[in-house]
């Protein structure tokens, strides 16, 4: 894996709601549930630092103690977000075995300054700033970086350095990156549209502006 797995201390909540949830929330606590491998969801509540820190640093697997008890691997699922898409309000929990295939979306880490873009006009256009991959559990890396001084094109899909056991689910030719021209911006810009729409929709890891259980029984 990219980076040891982190230990989240959990405890459980008796209640659901969105009035319960905002009380947790204004109290430093972050609402989340704990679900999969064939047992009963848990609603479950973190401390909003400690969750949103590892967050914020890449993680994608935890080990979580529900209270102080054996520790279970789990796969971030979804993050949810408040109505004006700042704020974390909830996150998912899903069981898994280390050994296990998910598909995950990956920040891909651009570094240097491409050489191409030192031409009159030219600029770097960035199509995406994450893949998504299939990998198991135990293999999932934190970030993939690529270095493109020498860039003077594009930087494609397939030549990433991807590490072993790690595939992409997108085709090898779709750009992760490419050098445009003031002059050709109007075409970029349509085909960075063309090629984003191509992109499968997350799996594993998504984002949502408004968190489903707040319609009624949020967690």
């Amino acid at each position: 894996m990219g980076h040891d797995t982190p230990t989240l201390e959990v405890a459980t909540r008796e209640r659901t709601g969105s009035r319960y949830a905002k009380r947790l929330r204004d109290s430093g606590r972050l609402p989340a549930v704990i679900y999969g491998q064939g047992g009963d969801p848990v609603h479950v509540s973190a401390d909003a630092d400690q969750a949103i820190g590892h967050l914020e640093n890449g993680t994608h697997v935890m080990d979580v103690c529900v209270d102080g008890g054996k520790s279970q691997t789990c796969l971030v699922k979804e993050l949810q977000f408040g109505h004006l898409g700042d704020d974390l309000v909830h996150f998912d929990l899903a069981r898994v075995d280390l050994d296990q295939i998910v598909t995950v979306n990956i920040p891909v880490n651009l570094t240097g300054t491409a050489k191409g873009t030192k031409e009159t006009g030219a600029m770097l256009v960035v199509v995406r700033s994450e893949i998504e991959v299939r990998c198991k559990v135990s293999e999932i890396p934190s970030e993939i970086k690529a270095d493109i001084t020498e860039l003077t094109e594009a930087l494609t899909i397939g030549e990433l350095d991807l590490p072993s056991g790690v595939e992409p689910t997108l085709d090898l030719d779709k750009h992760i990156a490419h050098i445009a021209y003031k002059a050709e911006e109007t075409e970029a810009e349509g085909e960075e549209t063309d090629v984003d729409a191509e992109g499968a929709e997350p799996e594993v890891i998504s984002e949502k502006s408004e968190p489903e259980e707040e319609s009624g029984e949020e967690g």
